[in-house]
């Protein structure tokens, strides 16, 4: 199916490694002009040349923008130089095992700058363009535990929840416009950063780290296994072109049925 994406300009922040780099390759992959985003110069150009070889596209397909989304200067020096976009994907991030007594207000402040309002400034800046235009697409790459909060990840948890709600407020704005705004609930997903963590403690339990992966799956998950960056970046891709136009405001599942929730 030909996704319609050729000639699209998208900008995909955190986007360097794991989903967000995965993104990008199915958008190229779709003839889509690609932005990925990093925290530093050095890996931005280093992403952007294994984009190039990997989807062996023209060197103008693809470029990048260095940027802390821990930083709002940085973000807003991001957004004065990244120009129109027509897909904007929020797919920045951070995780962690935190302990709901231990974890100070700090802690809950970085959730919230990155996961939270790193979305909220992108569409707050390129939303105007889009609905002027009358097409756009903004797409949220959110988790099942927005819905379901594990009780080890509470401020991740809540963070996530609270940009599911941005996502769903923001769908509202764009009544009887073709500009849509949607959530991708991904779920256990065996990116870059989850992968090394798995291969450090398997390391040090003396097991395989295919091993640890297999005793690592949810027993809720129907597909019983990790789900690959690239099956999240597919669900992506398609929200992203104008074949999804019937999809609007929508928590869209691509969590392998760990959820037992229906949305």
């Amino acid at each position: 199916m030909d996704l319609q994406l050729a000639g699209k300009r998208v900008f995909i922040s955190g986007s360097t490694q794991g989903i967000g780099y995965a993104i990008a390759k199915a958008c190229l992959a779709e003839g889509a002009c690609v932005v990925i985003n990093g925290r530093t110069s050095d890996r931005v150009a280093e992403a952007v040349v294994r984009l190039r070889e990997e989807t062996r596209v023209d060197a103008d397909a693809v470029s990048g923008i260095a940027a802390d989304f821990a930083d709002a200067h940085q973000v807003t020096a991001l957004i004065d130089s990244l120009g129109n976009v027509d897909v904007l994907v929020n797919s920045v991030g951070v995780f962690d095992i935190d302990d709901f007594f231990d974890a100070g207000d700090d802690a809950w402040y970085r959730y919230f700058e990155i996961n939270v309002l790193s979305g909220l400034r992108l569409s707050r800046a390129l939303m105007p363009a889009m609905l002027d235009r009358g097409w756009g697409r903004i797409i949220f790459v959110g988790t099942e535990s927005a819905v379901d909060v594990p009780a080890a990840m509470i401020p991740y948890g809540a963070s996530k929840s609270a940009s599911l709600a941005l996502s769903n407020g923001l769908a509202k704005l764009t009544r009887g416009t073709a500009v849509t705004v949607n959530t991708v609930l991904g779920g256990p997903t065996y990116s870059d950063g989850v992968a090394r963590t798995v291969e450090q403690i398997a390391q040090a339990q003396s097991i395989t780290a295919d091993e640890l992966k297999k005793s690592l799956v949810r027993d809720t998950s129907l597909i019983q296994r990790f789900i690959d960056p690239s099956e999240i970046a597919s669900t992506v891709a398609f929200i992203a072109s104008p074949r999804s136009s019937a999809m609007n405001g929508g928590a869209i599942r691509a969590d392998g049925g760990v959820l037992t929730t229906v949305l």
